[in-house]
C-alpha cells in the first residue's frame, strides 16, 4: 500500500477517485483489503486507517534516515563522490582553453565527460 502511493491523499485519489470507477479491481493481499465498483464506507475507513499507518511508518523511516546520514557525516564517513577534476587537471584544462583546444578534445585528454568539463567551466565562470 505505500509503495502505490506517497501519502494518505494519492492514495485515496488513486484508489476511490481514479481506479475504482475505471472498473478497474484494487486488491492489496497484505491488508486484505479489495475495492471493486461499489466501495463500502467500512472498506474507505480501512483504506484510511492502513493509508495512514503506512504514511506514518514512512515518515518515521524517513527520519532515522537523515538521522543516520547526520552521524555518518559526523564520524566523516559520508564524504560523497570525490572529484574527478583533481588541481593536476584543473591545470592541464586552463593550459588547454589557452591553446583554444575544442571542448571534446580537452574531456578527452581530462578523462571526463563534456557535461563534467561544462559544469566545471560554467560553476566556476571560465570563459569557454
Amino acid at each position: 500500500m505505500d509503495r502505490l502511493a506517497r501519502n494518505l491523499d494519492d492514495l485515496r485519489k488513486l484508489v476511490i477517485f481514479e481506479l475504482v470507477p475505471k472498473k478497474i479491481t484494487v486488491k492489496f493481499l497484505t491488508e486484505g483489503l479489495t475495492f471493486s465498483g461499489k466501495t463500502d464506507p467500512m472498506s474507505k475507513l480501512m483504506l484510511s486507517v492502513m493509508g495512514s499507518f503506512a504514511e506514518f511508518e514512512r515518515a518515521l523511516l524517513r527520519e532515522r534516515q537523515l538521522e543516520g546520514i547526520a552521524l555518518a557525516k559526523q564520524r566523516g564517513a559520508y564524504k560523497g563522490r570525490k572529484k574527478v577534476l583533481t588541481p593536476e587537471k584543473i591545470k592541464q584544462l586552463k593550459t588547454l582553453l589557452k591553446k583554444r583546444e575544442s571542448k571534446t578534445k580537452i574531456a578527452k585528454a581530462l578523462s571526463v565527460s563534456r557535461e563534467t568539463l561544462y559544469q566545471y567551466l560554467n560553476r566556476n565562470k571560465i570563459d569557454q
